[in-house]
């Protein structure tokens, strides 16, 4: 049996990862920063599935949390075969509205935590000839948006070009990019959602069957709805000016900063 570690387990896509994994027969490595809702997770699941359920308590916005969890990707007696990097979270605001803790904490958890869990986790898979890595971007990604848009671009980028260096050596890498997805995100950012039109909202777990399809087929970008990758081709050909000011006022209306 494989095992998979997932950041930002208990809520959201990282839950819905938990729960299909799990279904799948997949072990698992459960990561958050909430140690009795991990620990309900972890059990719901065992129960549920019979399968090995590990928790960590971690917050990937401390070098310790990071470290922690680092270490258990290196562990060679314990092999991971699947990290999803799905930790993360938005701010509310705009640019210089947010505090630069709160802007130097979202690039801690979306850049510097997702480069060193990759890291480790690639090292120990390219020994072993296999294993694969999911970064958890978001749209957001393709358009000029602030911290939040810029850091996602980042995992992006950083994703797909880690691919192509480890290309052949087994090791899967892919950047998966969903739009709103009904989760505890925008709550815990203090962000309403009652503006949002229910044709943009994606459902967890169908976007984790997607993903994983996507996963198992080698691409190294997956944006798991039609509707979204239509959006994103008409990204593609608006020009940068006036993507920047549509960008801003959607985002102002509807997403993180």
């Amino acid at each position: 049996m494989t095992t998979a570690l997932i950041t930002g387990s208990t809520a959201g896509i990282g839950a819905a990862f938990a729960r299909r994994l799990a279904s799948d027969g997949h072990n698992l490595v459960l990561v958050a920063r909430d140690t009795k809702r991990l620990q309900e997770q972890a059990t719901e699941l065992h129960d549920r599935h019979g399968v090995e359920v590990e928790v960590r308590t971690a917050d990937l916005a401390t070098d310790d949390g990071i470290e922690t969890v680092a270490a258990r990707l290196s562990d060679r007696k314990a092999p991971v075969d699947l990290l999803i990097n799905n930790a993360g979270f938005g701010n509310k605001g705009r640019y210089l509205d947010v505090s630069m803790a709160d802007e130097l904490k979202m690039l801690k958890v979306h850049c510097e935590a997702v480069l060193r869990l990759t890291s480790a986790a690639s090292e120990a898979m390219r020994e072993r000839g296999r294993g694969g890595v999911v970064n958890v971007a978001s749209v957001a990604a393709f358009v000029p948006r602030g911290t939040y848009g810029a850091s996602k671009a980042w995992v992006v980028q950083f994703t797909q070009g880690v691919a192509k260096d480890l290309a052949g050596t087994g090791v899967r890498l892919m950047a998966l990019c969903p739009g709103f997805v009904r989760t505890e995100f925008h709550q815990r950012a203090g962000m309403g959602t009652d503006n949002i039109p229910n044709w943009m909202w994606l459902d967890a777990d169908k976007l984790v069957a997607a993903a994983l399809s996507d996963l198992a087929r080698g691409r190294t970008l997956s944006i798991p709805d039609p509707r979204y990758k239509a959006l994103m081709g008409l990204v593609k050909v608006t020009p940068r000016g006036l993507l920047g000011g549509v960008s801003s006022r959607t985002g102002r209306k509807y997403g993180p900063q």
